[in-house]
């Protein structure tokens, strides 16, 4: 018990340092593509420090405070059911299913707050997002109930036994179909190239972050951090079978990289293109999988 208690105090915080790494090592690797020097790996902790030391500026309302708080809250309770290591803090059967539900949470906060600031850019930025996640949740959700299926569970844990005990579902067929598919979906997930629409920092200024300064932008740099990890953490779960500490931060890490390999040479899609892209070869290549599953 004492155990649990120290891994759920210790374990937020490493996510939070290595998603901020993963951040900087992101804007190394890609100013290193791109023939640029780039930053050090650890300047997202810097920012992230300095940001909460600044005082805020723009200040619209409750709910523009609350927005940045509800998006980190949102991936903070995501976080318990990411069996990280092995060791889950929430674990029982249907897990899987009420992540996908949480997951909706930090970008409807993001989206009450940003509404309160009422700048165009934002809320071009959210009606984006917002549109785009009908495409890759679609996908995604699709996916998922595959791999239910196969492992007869919707428990993380099982699925990672599963999978330990035989071989990851990224080397099965048909769940290589559902790996593939849910890999461009985490693209825009990721909000990597060629599905970085709600930011578009040459087109709407970043977007939701517009008008967000000081502690509050310190804190979705936070909410970003969580995510990446959340979100890799998915698909090292359900199609690469966990892993120890170290080896399931490798292939979280692994995962990461080649997301930003594309997102390093693409160019961005227009959003029309990006939801009409998800509705047609993801979604095609999932459901494909899926029906391969349910029928043998």
């Amino acid at each position: 018990m004492t155990g649990q208690i120290l891994w759920a105090i210790f374990m937020p915080i490493l996510v939070i340092i290595i998603g901020l790494i993963y951040m900087g090592l992101a804007r190394k690797i890609t100013a290193r593509i791109h023939n640029r020097y780039g930053p050090p790996f650890y300047q997202n902790i810097i920012d992230v420090i300095k940001l909460f030391s600044k005082k805020d500026v723009a200040n619209h309302g409750v709910m523009f405070s609350l927005g940045p708080v509800i998006a980190v809250a949102g991936m903070v309770i995501s976080l318990l059911f990411i069996p990280i290591g092995n060791r889950p803090l929430l674990s029982f059967n249907g897990d899987i299913i009420v992540l996908l539900y949480l997951l909706v949470i930090a970008p409807l906060g993001m989206a009450l707050g940003v509404g309160e600031g009422a700048n165009p850019n934002g809320a071009i930025g959210i009606a984006r997002a917002l549109t785009l996640m009908l495409g890759y949740e679609v996908v995604l959700v699709i996916a998922a109930v595959a791999v239910m299926i196969h492992a007869g569970s919707a428990s993380f844990m099982e699925i990672i036994r599963q999978q330990q005990g035989g071989v990851a579902h990224w080397f099965i067929w048909p769940l290589f179909l559902s790996a593939l598919a849910t890999d461009i979906a985490l693209q825009a997930i990721l909000g990597e190239k060629p599905f970085d629409q709600p930011i578009a920092p040459h087109e709407i200024a970043s977007g939701p972050m517009v008008e967000y300064g000081g502690k509050f932008l310190g804190m979705l740099q936070i909410y970003h951090a969580i995510a990446i990890i959340v979100e890799t953490g998915i698909f090292v779960n359900l199609f690469l079978g966990g892993g120890s500490l170290v080896w399931w931060f490798v292939k979280s890490f692994a995962v990461f990289f080649v997301a930003l390999l594309i997102n390093a040479v693409m160019p961005r899609f227009r959003i029309g293109q990006a939801f009409k892209f998800y509705w047609t070869y993801p979604a095609a290549i999932g459901l494909v999988g899926l029906i391969i599953v349910a029928i043998t």
